[in-house]
């Protein structure tokens, strides 16, 4: 076996074993993550609200500062100084294991904002390093198709986590602690394994180790902003909805999210085939119309008492358009110098995560006195969304980032 550190480049990769390459690497990580996030992701209203007694107030101060860790994702330029980037990639990967294994242990307000603060550093260093090693080890004409499996397989990894939930938790009395304990060490397992299974791979194209801001980037970074406030209306309140309006238990909000994951693992490698076919421009445009359409329902099931499987099947819905936001990442392959993909990752998980920190705390005091206006604004962010996609160009390349610049000889089959 190769010493874990031994650094190989992607051309030699090619001729190691299928198992010890780096999308195999991507597919292993892409399995253990959701592991333990989805699982604490679908414990977590019933064990905020049984065990702590939160309100909409406290889970929006919850995933407020779960947040932050995601708005200080510029740090990973600083870190990246020090160490490789796959290697920062499994030690968040192991942060985030082992302190959603221990998320039990802290039944109170402020315990449970101290060691989802720790899981969540883990979660949003992850995931930004994790998406440049994606752009960098994966070829332009496979990323699509490849992103969408990636997404299957988190998706196959979730179902898996979620369906022994919905057999054994009412079955046997399965208690939070021995749940999060399981499946945190799961995925930290996972990423010890990923740290002496691989060598360092070496990307073709070395990193800037500073931060990276251009001019002609800013429609990426409108689109990150947007998406992230969109995400975490989503991400709070649809969930929280289920719990606090209609009663959902563990066993009934986990065989949602099975449902979710099972259509995404069947739709993912398709919505990679329509990436690459119809182009981001319209893919996008699709995910945010159907997006605004999906908010303002919720808004009606608010609004007109509409029960609880319409709202179900709106949730479900909602999970799939958010899986096609893998666009955005080939949108930015395209445009973007080889060498600007790590540091503008870690800048566009900054940007993504600015609402993310003041708009859960703030619409939880909105959700509180007025539900439906909280999904209204999630349908107008959606709105926004869907004409900043439309300045994509159909082919957007470096110098043509969107249909507004000027000076660039446009590919004849681009318009």
């Amino acid at each position: 076996m190769l010493a874990p550190l031994r650094q190989i480049t992607l051309e030699d990769a090619a001729r190691l074993p299928a198992w010890r390459r780096p999308v195999a690497l991507l597919v292993l990580m892409a399995a253990g993550m959701p592991i333990a996030f989805a699982t604490w992701s679908a414990l977590l209203n019933n064990f905020v609200i049984e065990r702590a007694g939160f309100t909409g107030v406290e889970i929006g101060w919850l995933h407020t500062v779960r947040e932050i860790p995601g708005f200080l994702a510029i740090g990973v330029i600083a870190l990246i100084l020090i160490m490789r980037e796959q290697v920062l990639a499994v030690v968040s990967l192991a942060l985030l294991g082992v302190a959603s294994a221990l998320t039990a242990w802290f039944p109170s307000f402020g315990g449970l904002l101290f060691i989802t603060l720790l899981s969540s550093i883990g979660f949003h260093y992850y995931e930004t390093v994790n998406q440049s090693l994606q752009l960098q080890w994966i070829e332009r004409r496979r990323a699509p198709q490849v992103l969408g499996w990636l997404v299957a397989v988190g998706s196959g990894a979730s179902l898996v986590a979620y369906g022994l939930l919905v057999v054994t938790w009412r079955a046997y009395d399965l208690s939070y602690n021995l749940v999060y304990m399981v499946s945190g060490g799961i995925t930290a397992s996972i990423a010890l394994y990923c740290f002496l299974a691989f060598p360092q791979f070496e990307a073709p194209h070395p990193q800037l180790k500073r931060m990276v801001l251009r001019r002609r980037y800013w429609l990426y970074y409108a689109l990150q902003f947007v998406s992230g406030a969109r995400r975490q209306i989503f991400v709070v309140f649809a969930a929280f909805m289920m719990v606090e309006r209609f009663g959902f238990d563990v066993h009934q909000v986990t065989a949602l999210l099975l449902l979710n994951f099972l259509v995404n693992m069947l739709a993912a490698p398709l919505m990679g085939r329509a990436v690459a076919r119809w182009g981001e421009r319209n893919v996008m445009g699709f995910e945010y119309l159907g997006l605004a359409l999906v908010f303002l329902a919720y808004g009606g099931i608010y609004w007109f008492g509409w029960g609880a499987l319409l709202a179900a099947g709106l949730y479900v819905l909602d999970h799939l358009f958010f899986a096609l936001s893998f666009a955005l990442k080939t949108y930015f392959q395209k445009i973007a110098d080889p060498g600007d993909i790590a540091p503008t990752a870690a800048v566009a998980f900054t940007i993504n995560h600015i609402a993310a920190v003041f708009l859960p705390a703030a619409l939880g005091y909105l959700w509180i006195t007025a539900p439906v206006a909280v999904f209204m604004l999630a349908a107008g962010l959606a709105g926004v969304a869907l004409v900043l996609v439309l300045l994509i160009p159909r082919h957007p390349s470096q110098g043509y980032e969107t249909i507004l610049a000027r000076g660039y000889a446009r590919p004849a089959a681009a318009e």
